[in-house]
């Protein structure tokens, strides 16, 4: 009776230094979970490293709970995953359910930024340097995945971030997947296939407020997913310029793709509404900085100009906005 009834004994890997073993199966989950354990040399700081990923306080895809832990949501190569990711006493716990479990789980490090060099660094201004003094945690991730950072860059283009994420909300949910797993109670949701998107009919990127220019341009990117997914394999530059190849998707759109996607610690998002204005204001006094303006003042950090204007952006060194916010109601007329 004892040998009938005794539970299983776990499996374990040991995958290069580092546990691996299967997590408990949760609610509503098809198939148990794997958990990978992994201590790095750094304090991390999830909310600082994983906000970049989240678009919106209503991300479908993107969950932060009180209890400190991240959910994120990913189609990856192999298929849907949910990824929940906790630190206690300096190490991460990342548990991971679906097909695309393993794929996540081998790529944990990465996306928590042990691919970035944040050594090769020098702050050269004091709003900088108060910045990176108060922020030891930054580390810029790398997803590995081109497409869920693109289908919401595009999004967001020339319009304010209230719309690009009311959009991006109302399309995952409608034509994407519940998360597997546990999935943060259920409330986590996989982005389309480049195929589902492909086939999303006119009328509902109209009741998204998506305009026509934005949708075709997603709709061209999705044709030729597989060669811009490969472009994680490539240096940052050559992905950008890979991108921009696709009708509609210029140098700011890139920039805001390889940053997450490789984790390009020199990616500048030129062509932004305020960005050139909020660089200018930090380290010259100039609120009226264009993108020439901008890309002179952060020549001192070659090679690390996005972790400069990243740091100047929660230095909270901003000057106020001028322009009015749009109203939601012109949402869907644009």
């Amino acid at each position: 009776m004892a040998g009938r009834f005794a539970p299983r004994p776990t499996r374990t890997t040991v995958r290069g230094g580092e546990v691996v073993v299967p997590a408990a199966r949760g609610a509503g989950s098809a198939e148990a979970g794997r958990v990978r354990r992994w201590v790095p040399e750094w304090p991390v700081e999830l909310g600082l490293v994983l906000g970049a990923l989240r678009r919106g306080p209503g991300d479908p895809t993107f969950r932060a709970l009180p209890d400190g832990s991240v959910w994120r949501a990913c189609r990856t190569p192999l298929g849907a995953g949910t990824l929940r990711v906790s630190v206690y006493g300096g190490e991460v716990r990342g548990e991971a359910w679906g097909p695309g479990r393993e794929w996540l789980l081998d790529r944990l490090p990465e996306l928590l930024g042990a691919a970035d060099d944040p050594a090769a660094f020098v702050p050269r201004h004091r709003v900088v340097a108060r910045a990176w003094h108060r922020r030891p945690g930054l580390r810029l991730t790398r997803t590995g995945l081109v497409l869920e950072s693109l289908i919401p860059s595009v999004l967001e283009q020339k319009v304010t971030t209230d719309e690009a994420y009311r959009a991006w909300r109302l399309l995952v949910r409608k034509f994407g997947e519940p998360a597997p797993g546990p999935a943060a109670g259920g409330r986590l949701w996989v982005m389309p296939s480049a195929r589902e998107w492909a086939l999303i009919p006119s009328w509902e990127w109209h009741r998204a407020g998506v305009d026509n220019k934005r949708a075709s341009t997603i709709l061209r990117c999705v044709r030729v997913a597989a060669r811009l997914e490969e472009a994680v394999g490539m240096t940052p530059s050559a992905a950008q310029a890979r991108l921009e190849v696709v009708p509609g998707v210029g140098p700011w759109t890139s920039a805001e793709v390889v940053q997450r996607s490789h984790g390009a610690a020199d990616a500048v998002t030129v062509g932004d509404l305020h960005l050139p204005g909020i660089v200018g204001w930090a380290l010259a006094g100039d609120r009226d900085a264009d993108d020439a303006a901008m890309l002179s003042l952060l020549e001192p950090y070659a090679g690390q100009r996005h972790r400069a204007a990243r740091l100047i952006l929660l230095s909270g060194v901003v000057p106020a906005r001028r322009a009015p916010r749009m109203p939601r109601g012109d949402i869907g007329r644009l």
